[in-house]
């Protein structure tokens, strides 16, 4: 098996979020009117989301007496660790190390052969040593993997008449109009190209829920924790820096100031919002089944 990536600066955000926020899950949050937007309720958002992809799954699973599961991109294992304890067999996959490592602490709890947990990259899965699974699922890791590689790998990873869940945002028409906001939000497939690439798939579309107007309240949340929490503690530190520090802290503003022009525009821009979220992405959650007679790969 290939060795596996170092964690990206993308993943060290995520872990940091969850480190800072003190949740379980590195995914977005399910938002309905009767949960109100505050952090204090983000845990409990986060598990809507899972429990709508555990009640998906499970609902394409019925009849089926052990399934084996693929969790792509599992995170820390907490959704993985959810569909264990339904009795499920599951592998789980992440390419970070750090990643790896919490979702193995939390899959310990499942010892023997129920919880398998793979190091590598989903494009480098050999389908002879993991397969065949009943579902593959993917919780925000879909937009990480190229599509060319993602159905030309699935194929061969499902038994016939299995499932795919995708749950994830996509980019919509709108990207790449140069408009205020249009660089804020990077990540997600062309929503267009996915259904082209899907059209010449063996695959058939069983189900395909937009979700964006239930996620966006976490980018309202997220946007809130950055200009009224972070900021104002990035301003502090950098008042302090330039006091005491004066000559390393002007080197350092000079070498990194594309990054930190990048840095603010994406975070502290004010085009990081609910409603720019709105217009670029389109996240969705998305059943997918593979015919049962279907023999060919793409």
């Amino acid at each position: 098996m290939p060795t596996p990536e170092k964690m990206s600066s993308r993943e060290l955000g995520l872990v940091l979020a969850q480190q800072l926020l003190g949740v379980e899950d590195l995914h977005y949050g399910l938002w309905d009117a009767d949960l109100a937007l505050s952090l204090t309720n983000l845990a409990a958002a986060q598990q809507r989301y899972s429990d709508l992809l555990l009640e998906t799954a499970a609902g394409v699973l019925a009849g089926v007496a052990t399934p084996r599961v693929l969790d792509v991109g599992c995170g820390t294992g907490h959704l993985a660790a959810q569909m264990l304890a339904r009795g499920w067999q599951v592998t789980a996959v992440s390419p970070s190390r750090v990643l790896a490592d919490l979702a193995r602490q939390r899959l310990a709890a499942f010892p023997g052969r129920q919880a398998c947990l793979l190091e590598a990259r989903f494009e480098d899965l050999d389908s002879a040593d993991t397969g065949p699974f009943d579902l593959v699922i993917f919780s925000e890791s879909f937009q990480y993997i190229p599509m060319p590689a993602l159905f030309g790998k699935l194929p061969g990873l499902l038994l016939p008449g299995a499932h795919v869940v995708i749950c994830d945002f996509f980019k919509t028409a709108a990207h790449g109009d140069g408009q205020p906001g249009d660089r804020s939000f990077g990540g997600g497939h062309p929503l267009a190209g996915f259904y082209r690439q899907l059209a010449a798939s063996p695959f058939e579309l069983l189900r395909d829920e937009d979700l964006t107007v239930r996620v966006s309240p976490s980018i309202e949340l997220l946007d809130d924790w950055l200009t009224q929490r972070l900021a104002p503690a990035g301003r502090t530190l950098d008042c302090y820096l330039r006091d005491n520090y004066p000559c390393l802290t002007r080197l350092l503003t000079w070498v990194l100031r594309h990054r930190l022009a990048r840095l603010r525009y994406k975070y502290l821009s004010g085009n990081r919002s609910r409603g720019v979220f709105e217009k670029y992405k389109s996240y969705r959650l998305l059943v997918l089944r593979r015919p049962a007679d279907a023999t060919e790969d793409l």
